[in-house]
């Protein structure tokens, strides 16, 4: 069988080869996570609308939009959800195994200083805390990338 199906593998090179890949693998949605430090060490938290009561605070959270760069997505979602510049920085978080995404997280750096100006829609509140202070009703898996330790 394998040695039927190499000659037609190398026949449709291109891009009928890319659609039969796209067809037979699995499809997943990006979520990107900013931790967004001022000069000051502090992390931009944020209280989510849509979240569950007992843990509405953690950092700005998205979507990747399809053909997007995720590092881009970091400040496009900032943007979007508190009017503020930021500048993306080093990946430091990967997961897989989730059945529909997958997620990504970068730190970034706060550039400019537009004032700012939150997303009543998606976000209730947005604020500047030092590790040491993060509210309590936090995701811990935020919490943990703010720290640096490992999130589950």
């Amino acid at each position: 069988m394998k040695r039927l199906l190499a000659p037609l593998w190398r026949a449709i090179r291109g891009p009928l080869q890319w659609r039969v890949l796209w067809l037979a693998h699995a499809k997943f949605m990006v979520g990107v996570t900013g931790i967004v430090r001022d000069d000051a060490g502090r992390v931009l938290v944020l209280r989510h609308r849509m979240w569950p009561a007992e843990r509405q605070w953690g950092l700005p959270t998205g979507y990747a939009a399809k053909g997007e760069d995720f590092a881009q997505t970091v400040v496009r979602e900032v943007k979007e959800e508190t009017g503020l510049d930021v500048k993306p920085g080093r990946l430091v978080h990967l997961r897989s195994g989730y059945q529909l995404r997958v997620e990504v997280a970068y730190e970034a750096q706060l550039v400019g200083d537009a004032p700012l100006t939150i997303d009543s829609f998606e976000v209730l509140e947005a604020r500047w805390f030092t590790p040491e202070t993060l509210p309590e009703k936090m995701q811990d898996s935020h919490r943990q990338l703010i720290t640096g330790s490992t999130p589950a």
